[in-house]
């Protein structure tokens, strides 16, 4: 749902933008225990077993907005910081609970110093096609 009057309009002033205040959102939280996983391009993705996400009270609207959006399509960090026009920090905390309460898991991209060379691969087929 969006700041349109679909859901969160009681959450946000289009003058004054957000009555609730980011920190409070996260219950003045910084950190979550998956934060240290959970860089811009890591892609959030829906258990599949997930259960309703309305249905868990501890859950906040943005935390049920979260796993909506990435039911309907894997997302980034940095796409649902954009789509609910949260800063990042503050999606990382709520991914991260999302994590520990098995509503999503996260897809962390391949770090480049793991990624094979290209110049190596074409070392190994040319040695290859020499023999």
């Amino acid at each position: 749902m969006s700041a349109d009057g679909q859901g969160r309009s009681h959450w946000f002033d289009d003058e004054a933008g957000p009555v609730v205040r980011p920190y409070a959102m996260t219950r003045g939280r910084t950190t979550s225990a998956a934060q240290h996983r959970l860089d811009l391009i890591a892609v959030v993705i829906t258990e599949p077993h997930a259960g309703d996400p309305e249905s868990d009270s501890s859950l906040s609207p943005e935390h049920v907005e979260i796993v909506g959006l990435c039911h309907e399509a894997p997302q980034s960090v940095a796409e649902l910081s954009a789509e609910l026009d949260l800063p990042v920090g503050v999606v990382r905390v709520l991914v991260g609970d999302l994590v520990d309460a098995e509503f999503v898991h996260v897809n962390r991209p391949v770090p480049p110093a793991e990624m094979v060379d290209e110049s190596i691969l074409r070392d190994v087929i040319d040695g290859l096609r020499a023999l």
